[in-house]
């Protein structure tokens, strides 16, 4: 079966919009928490880190700054947790149809792409509303994404395969995305871990999430950000966290691959 036959393709796109029309079905405001949660998120990071400990004083438009890392942080959340949970709350449509498995994951992780445009949206209209001034680096937002993406869809293949068999993932994972969280310069300025442990800075840095997040503030926010090659001081160190997303999403295809085989069975 093509990976991208006609009938692959209509059922990508029925499973897809089928996941973001349950996720806010029977809520009073439906779509628009897919744009209120992290405002929300923000406001309150806001408050305490920028106005009350007086974070990011030296950032400038840090509320665009800090917006566009929770906007950023929430997708990744999100995507992996649908990619995690995507397997087991489509059980009853595995037994009865046959059909290539990855095509859940991927609606799960796309449905949490679609969320991430409309929070863009409102990322890039309050950048225009505050002053930011955009320049020619914003095209290459969309590289970012995509490695963002990748990376999430390899975590979500990976965890939606081990959490079939084994369900104290999923308590796992909400662990782990809370460490992921505070290591990553998402509600605090890489620059308060490099002005007292720089080496320590540097090596958070080679993780994709923080380079990712730190490379779309710099394309979108402003060039105060200290990005990998900046802190590096060479281009080439940026093969690492690309490497690193090619490697989880070769992985997790391959381990996905291996156990769909037996995701009928094991439910």
């Amino acid at each position: 079966m093509k990976l991208f036959s006609k009938r692959n393709r209509v059922l990508l796109h029925e499973l897809t919009v089928t996941d973001f029309k349950l996720r806010y079905q029977q809520s009073a405001l439906g779509y628009l928490w897919s744009i209120l949660k992290p405002l929300m998120l923000f406001a309150v990071m806001y408050v305490v880190f920028a106005k009350f400990l007086a974070m990011g004083g030296d950032i400038p438009n840090y509320a665009v700054y800090l917006l566009a890392g929770i906007s950023f942080w929430t997708f990744f959340a999100e995507a992996t947790t649908q990619g995690l949970q995507a397997i087991v709350s489509r059980g009853d449509l595995i037994r009865k149809i046959n059909f290539p498995k990855y095509i859940i994951v991927l609606s799960g992780t796309i449905s949490a792409l679609i969320n991430l445009f409309f929070n863009l949206l409102v990322v890039l209209v309050f950048a225009v509303l505050t002053g930011v001034k955009f320049r020619w680096t914003i095209l290459l937002l969309p590289f970012n994404i995509l490695e963002m993406y990748l990376l999430a869809l390899g975590i979500g293949l990976l965890l939606g395969s081990l959490f079939v068999k084994y369900r104290d993932v999923g308590y796992l994972w909400e662990v782990a995305l809370q460490l992921f969280f505070y290591g990553t310069p998402i509600i605090y300025p890489i620059t308060m871990v490099s002005a007292t442990h720089p080496f320590m800075a540097k090596l958070m840095m080679l993780s994709p999430m923080a380079q990712v997040v730190q490379d779309i503030r710099y394309n979108l926010v402003t060039d105060y950000t200290q990005t990998l090659w900046s802190m590096w001081g060479t281009p080439l160190i940026g093969l690492i966290p690309v490497g690193i997303v090619l490697i989880v999403l070769a992985f997790g295809a391959w381990y996905f691959g291996k156990s769909s085989k037996k995701f009928a069975e094991v439910m």
